[in-house]
């Protein structure tokens, strides 16, 4: 039998088989179907109700203290049983696993992001990483030679290498906008970074590249606030001359309570493997419909849609989200068990996540600040995330983080980034005491 027959039949299969036998649980669609899926998906667990519970459902390991563990995810009890599941059954029968239930699954996936992230599945494309997603978007974004792309001097490497091969392919001008001191972070504030960049729009600007929570500094960009300012200089342009805006959300989603309708941008990109704990391997695009219209998938899709338009010799019409999701054959483990991670935030509270990780991230800042020769080089307020960074007077970042775990059995990072800086992030994992426990540590280092 070809590959092409085979594959046929698989098309033709998925798009004739109920919705129960694709997803081998009931996927229901529509509005209708996705509210009754949110509703499930919010009732909040009460074996969740401390913080203690929480963290038992993850193998950390006990002996360590862990404030580098939003960095890749050690993946909870919920997750772990979900991969498992779906590996078991791919080990036992791969081919009718695959091609009996691929599109229902990946249905699944979508509809509990957009469950959770408040938006319609349709809109939403899957990924491997925040990487990939950025390079979906920046790479397919239409536009032409002379165009330009504003973003910061702050934001991590895949969007400036995203943005960088991308002027170089068609020769898109790329600019990058100081936002705050990069020596000093701690000093930003939400009226000098907005100021910063509309000072920074031109005419020629057609797209606003920013990261939501900065992994260089900690600092939380008021991206509302950006959108809203952004949304006044749309409004005395004509269409095509409008600018959308793209936000790196890694940082914020799990950690932040938000839908990403509210939030203003146009296109939302994150991976799924940090805060948000789901299987390591996954990520998601989201963007509104008419900056979907304004991308062009570089990677054919595995759609049955999309598929079943190839082979019929017709012009595809599948929604933008799975039209722009990579087709090929993925870890599919991982990205099936990614509803569990949702789903898992759900029963905690997101609200509740961001609470716990916000009143951590204040104690150390605070603490910080009060103890001579620590350095905080991370803001509060507005401007403040779960991810904070400092600085040991006389000693490298690298030496810091190094004996912090030598000595202490604390788990830190530095910053990946020209200037290095001792990073760490308070996950709701962690406990007060643990919080003291670094500073008392930190403080030993002087």
């Amino acid at each position: 039998m070809s590959a092409r027959v085979s594959r046929r039949r698989f098309v033709v299969g998925s798009l004739s088989l109920p919705a129960a036998a694709l997803s081998g649980s009931a996927v229901v669609e529509g509005a209708a179907a996705r509210t009754m899926l949110a509703s499930r998906a919010a009732r909040r667990d009460p074996s969740f109700g401390n913080w203690r519970a929480v963290r038992a459902q993850f193998r950390l390991d006990p002996k360590l203290t862990h404030f580098a563990a939003f960095i890749l995810a050690s993946h909870p009890k919920p997750v772990r049983r979900s991969i498992a599941k779906h590996r078991a059954a791919l080990d036992a029968d791969p081919y009718t696993y695959e091609s009996t239930s691929a599109f229902g699954r990946e249905q699944e996936v979508a509809s509990a992001a957009a469950a959770y992230l408040g938006t319609d599945p349709e809109l939403i494309a899957l990924t491997g990483s925040t990487t990939m997603g950025l390079g979906l978007a920046y790479r397919t974004f239409r536009l032409k030679a002379g165009d330009e792309v504003l973003t910061t001097e702050h934001d991590h490497y895949s969007t400036h290498e995203a943005l960088r091969l991308r002027a170089r392919a068609d020769g898109v001008t790329v600019r990058k906008v100081r936002l705050y001191p990069p020596n000093t972070p701690e000093v930003a504030t939400v009226d000098g970074v907005v100021d910063a960049l509309r000072r920074a729009i031109t005419p020629r600007t057609r797209l606003i590249a920013i990261t939501w929570v900065h992994s260089s500094s900690g600092v939380k960009l008021p991206v509302r606030s950006i959108a809203d300012e952004i949304r006044f200089v749309n409004a005395g342009r004509s269409h095509d001359q409008r600018i959308t805006l793209i936000v790196d959300g890694v940082h914020a989603l799990g950690a932040e309570a938000f839908q990403v309708e509210e939030l203003g941008c146009d296109v939302f990109v994150a991976g799924c493997h940090k805060w948000l704990w789901g299987p390591r391997g996954t990520g998601l695009v989201w963007a509104k419909p008419a900056a979907w219209e304004r991308m062009s998938p570089v990677i054919p899709s595995f759609d049955p849609r999309v598929y079943a338009a190839w082979m019929g010799g017709t012009t595809p019409n599948a929604p933008p989200g799975p039209t722009m999701t990579p087709g090929g054959f993925h870890a599919f483990e991982h990205r099936w068990a990614l509803p569990a991670a949702f789903a898992f935030h759900r029963a905690i509270g997101p609200e509740r996540i961001a609470r716990r990780t916000l009143a951590l991230s204040n104690r150390l800042r605070e603490a910080v600040a009060e103890v001579p020769g620590l350095d905080l080089r991370s803001p509060g307020g507005a401007l403040g995330s779960g991810v904070v960074c400092l600085e040991v007077a006389g000693r490298s970042p690298y030496a810091v983080v190094g004996a912090l775990r030598s000595r202490f059995g604390i788990v830190a990072s530095v910053t990946p980034y020209a200037v290095h800086l001792v990073r760490v992030g308070t996950s709701c994992l962690n406990t007060r005491r643990e919080v003291d426990k670094l500073v008392k540590a930190l403080a030993s280092l002087r």
